[in-house]
């Protein structure tokens, strides 16, 4: 009678609970093992089941990065104080790992990582090379003359191929995009289930709120120094929490790219105060996330209020990308 009833649950899409053995028989899982199935349903005890109605098919990642500037618009040394090329290999070689993490977790998730390069000299453009050489990577060159009737002139060749390199990934994920788009800067590292924790995560809050979102990787320091209000929401493997500013880190949908298209196409127009100001407008309509802990350290000068994230082990976590 117990197997007819665990074959009746399945045949339902029903999961049962046995808390006396600690186990689900009808996933044939430990409770401690990940119950959740992609683009299924992400089941969270004590929480129950969601059944996933936002599925996530592919993800183009998009990285842009400059080898050579310390810290732009700054006269600050970020973290460790190394050349700023260790900074973006360190950064793409962590990404490398949470990139195959998500893989072995989701097979058939279809997943493409662009890298913008912005005039790396020889040497340091080898050195990524290297380093992607065995990985869906493709590099493509900064195309500086491509933007010159798009951008305002800038005081600074720095601030104007910054620009210009942020217009050239927003272009490309509306060109070739195709479900979700991670826009990622090459000073950030990211621990290795970050992307399987976005993705999961992206499905489960996404398909209870009825509604695309925008999700950023890093816990930022200025969350905790003023007193806006949040939600709590629970993600795949974490809380996150909603918030209003982010940097130009964040994955969100094609959907929602082509939607506010004018925003970030005027972020790129020209040098804004703050930075991201077209883009936070965004936020005051469409819900954005960041995870409690972060998945993603942000490389920074350590007094910055978007630099490090609380509660992480900085060195472990720059020491395992070497």
């Amino acid at each position: 009678m117990k197997k007819l009833f665990i074959q009746i649950c399945k045949l339902f899409g029903l999961e049962l609970i046995d808390q006396n053995r600690f186990s689900s028989p009808t996933l044939n899982k430990e409770l401690n093992q990940d119950l959740s199935i992609i683009n299924k349903k992400s089941i969270i005890l004590p929480l129950g089941e969601v059944k996933i109605t936002r599925k996530v098919n592919s993800i183009l990642i998009i990285i842009r990065m400059n080898t050579e500037i310390e810290i732009w618009d700054q006269n600050k040394k970020r973290l460790f104080e190394k050349p700023k090329i260790e900074y973006s290999a360190r950064s793409i070689k962590s990404l490398i790992k949470s990139v195959n993490f998500c893989k072995t977790k989701y097979p058939n998730l279809k997943i493409k990582t662009l890298i913008i390069d912005d005039n790396s000299n020889s040497e340091n453009l080898n050195l990524i090379k290297g380093i992607v050489e065995n990985e869906d990577f493709e590099i493509i060159s900064l195309d500086l003359k491509k933007f010159e009737a798009k951008i305002k002139k800038q005081n600074s060749n720095e601030t104007y191929s910054n620009l210009a390199s942020l217009l050239q990934s927003f272009e490309i994920g509306k060109d070739r995009g195709d479900d979700l788009i991670f826009f990622v800067e090459d000073d950030y590292l990211h621990f290795e289930p970050m992307l399987e924790e976005m993705v999961a995560s992206y499905e489960r809050i996404s398909s209870q709120i009825g509604r695309d979102i925008f999700m950023c990787p890093s816990d930022y320091p200025y969350l905790y120094m003023t007193n806006e209000k949040t939600n709590i929401l629970i993600g795949n493997k974490r809380h996150w929490r909603t918030v209003n500013k982010t940097l130009c880190t964040f994955m969100t949908s094609k959907n929602l790219l082509d939607k506010y298209w004018d925003n970030f196409n005027k972020t790129c127009q020209d040098r804004h105060d703050p930075f991201e100001k077209y883009i936070n407008e965004i936020y005051e309509k469409e819900i954005c996330i960041s995870p409690i802990k972060s998945l993603s350290l942000h490389l920074t000068n350590i007094n910055s209020s978007y630099g490090l994230s609380p509660f992480i082990d900085f060195k472990k976590l720059w020491d395992q990308n070497s």
